[in-house]
């Protein structure tokens, strides 16, 4: 048990299984959960194929017995868990109104109360766990609400806000809390997606330049102690403008990115 570990939600496709495959090359015992389960299973094949360590298991983050449960198997009797990466997610996109509720609330409940059930439920473990880490997948749509992404966006404004408090409340613990601002990914979660600002900025990031970032975000805070790192040229830039803009100015850029 003396390898570092990584607890990775999402982890079947996409953002999650590139960076559960970066993490087990990189020497980790990684946990890597998703409710799909031939994902998973073909994700455990590839990394036993070159030789790492993982341990996978079907999780619905929305189940807190669920939560529970992965955790304390994937900890076992150290109670080690150096970090978790709450990276499940979903996104529905288009007109408020033309989105069905039942889309609305599904959006809240695996992005939101997802990310709630596992950092609350994770924290005796994390408490534990010298120098541990938790990373939330943010997104530039927290930036300004962004048209045909408003409930997406909303529930990414409040990852954004849940980062800052508890990498505040947590310090006192030694644990560091960080939150990942990918822009549009080449994942199936964009597939079919035609909104204004897919058209005026394309999508542009691969899941393996979202894991690369991760990877080193979680090397360490460095001389300046950083909570947000954007991901990429344009969410880098969008990011910036933000922190320096009026909020007219920015609500003027978002109205012209997004063709509204």
């Amino acid at each position: 048990m003396s390898e570092p570990n990584v607890f990775i939600t999402g982890a079947a496709a996409g953002i999650g299984r590139e960076t559960s495959l970066l993490f087990a090359r990189n020497g980790y015992r990684v946990g890597a959960f998703d409710i799909d389960d031939a994902g998973l299973a073909s994700l455990k094949a590839e990394i036993d194929g070159f030789g790492g360590s993982v341990v996978t298991g079907v999780l619905d983050v929305t189940d807190p017995v669920g939560w529970a449960q992965c955790l304390a198997d994937f900890a076992g009797e150290s109670g080690r868990l150096d970090i978790l990466i709450n990276n499940a997610g979903v996104l529905s996109s288009g007109r408020f109104e033309d989105i069905s509720l039942a889309a609305h609330r599904r959006m809240v409940d695996i992005n939101i109360t997802g990310t709630l059930n596992g950092t609350h439920t994770a924290f005796p473990y994390l408490r534990d766990t010298v120098g541990a880490q938790v990373v939330n997948l943010c997104s530039a749509s927290a930036i300004y609400g962004q048209p045909e992404l408003a409930t997406y966006g909303a529930t990414k404004f409040a990852i954004r806000g849940l980062t800052e408090a508890l990498d505040l409340e947590w310090a006192q613990h030694d644990i560091r809390v960080l939150a990942l601002w990918p822009l549009f990914v080449q994942t199936a979660m964009v597939t079919g997606m035609d909104t204004g600002a897919t058209r005026s900025l394309g999508i542009k990031l691969t899941a393996t330049d979202v894991a690369k970032e991760l990877w080193a975000a979680t090397r360490g805070a460095g001389r300046v102690h950083k909570v947000h790192y954007p991901v990429g040229t344009q969410a880098k830039l969008f990011l910036s403008a933000s922190r320096f803009s009026p909020a007219w100015l920015s609500r003027l850029m978002n109205k012209r990115v997004t063709s509204t």
